[in-house]
């Protein structure tokens, strides 16, 4: 399977990438298939992913089969009280040989990168990371060190656990492109999840069954797909709806619309058109706009995805 940027738009291209990497992910990752879709649609509009879970569902085997699957270099960052950013970034480093000072990258430079309980390290180091996932790149004594491309962040917080944490404000949850949940799986699923597992890892059986190259080219075609001066206009009356929701304080930022509009062209193009629907914006919108929100004293925080499905039930068809 090969993807190749061109002129014009090859909707079977991106198509086919997406199905190979979610069957193969699927492969050894029991996970919603929302999830992995969303995790892929991430991928393919370059933006990072929130993973807000429970510890033992498979956040780490999704993000590892992710890497493996894409033939990508895989990192982890277990966030603690006492990281440093250079822990995050890399350092530089003298050299007593020559007499130089020498950069050495950090996990940061990875493909995927899993940054474990994100929420556990300090605001500092959060800061620093999340300027990495913004600007893609790490500057270090004066020098700018390129990130990998492809290059995603998965960080992880468990919404159950805040002693000892430091959650991240909305200026800094706005830098992810979407939020998901695992959960638990079926009974039955957890069943055949204990046979397959119980004397192998399945990820570390995976092969690549795409290449880095054809990612990066897939996120190019992800550029060309169309939408509409209509679909735009919706996609900001979505945004403006979450504003005026009695439960929400500070509702979608212009960049919220963006990330949704450019996931919506990612998702089109998973799905082998070239052009953006309505239904791409509905299904993304819970899962793009909802961890951004600022909600009012006595909203719950379990409300969120409800009070973007009713913002866009309230809105007109286009």
């Amino acid at each position: 399977m090969t993807v190749e940027a061109s002129a014009e738009f090859d909707p079977a291209a991106a198509e086919e990438l997406g199905e190979g990497l979610r069957d193969n992910v699927k492969r050894a990752v029991k996970a919603p298939p929302e999830v992995i879709t969303h995790l892929l649609v991430a991928l393919l509009a370059e933006g990072h992913v929130l993973i807000e879970d429970r510890p033992g569902v498979g956040k780490t085997a999704l993000a590892r089969a992710l890497a493996r699957s894409i033939g990508g270099e895989f990192s982890r960052v277990q966030c603690t009280a006492d990281l440093l950013p250079a822990d995050v970034m890399g350092t530089t480093i003298f050299n007593r040989t020559d007499s130089t000072f020498e950069f050495h990258p950090g996990p940061v430079f990875a493909n995927v990168v899993l940054v474990d309980e994100v929420n556990r390290t300090s605001p500092k180091t959060q800061s620093g990371l999340l300027e990495c996932m913004q600007e893609r790149s790490v500057s270090a004594d004066g020098e700018t060190h390129e990130l990998a491309r492809p290059f995603i962040v998965l960080a992880t917080q468990n919404p159950a656990e805040y002693e000892g944490t430091y959650p991240l404000p909305e200026a800094q949850l706005d830098r992810f492109m979407v939020s998901v949940s695992l959960g638990y799986p079926e009974p039955a699923e957890e069943a055949a999840m204990l046979d397959l597992h119980a004397s192998a890892d399945r990820v570390a059986d995976l092969g690549p069954v795409a290449e880095v190259a054809e990612v990066i080219a897939a996120q190019r075609l992800v550029h060309e797909v169309h939408g509409s001066e209509a679909l735009r206009r919706y996609i900001v009356s979505v945004g403006a709806a979450t504003r005026e929701h009695p439960g929400v304080e500070l509702g979608a930022s212009p960049r919220a619309n963006l990330m949704l509009f450019r996931a919506a062209k990612a998702l089109a193009a998973l799905r082998g058109r070239d052009h953006v629907l309505p239904d791409d914006v509905q299904e993304l919108a819970p899962t793009v706009l909802a961890h951004r929100l600022m909600l009012t004293p006595g909203t719950e925080e379990s409300e969120r995805r409800a009070i973007v499905s009713e913002s866009v039930a309230g809105l007109p068809a286009l």
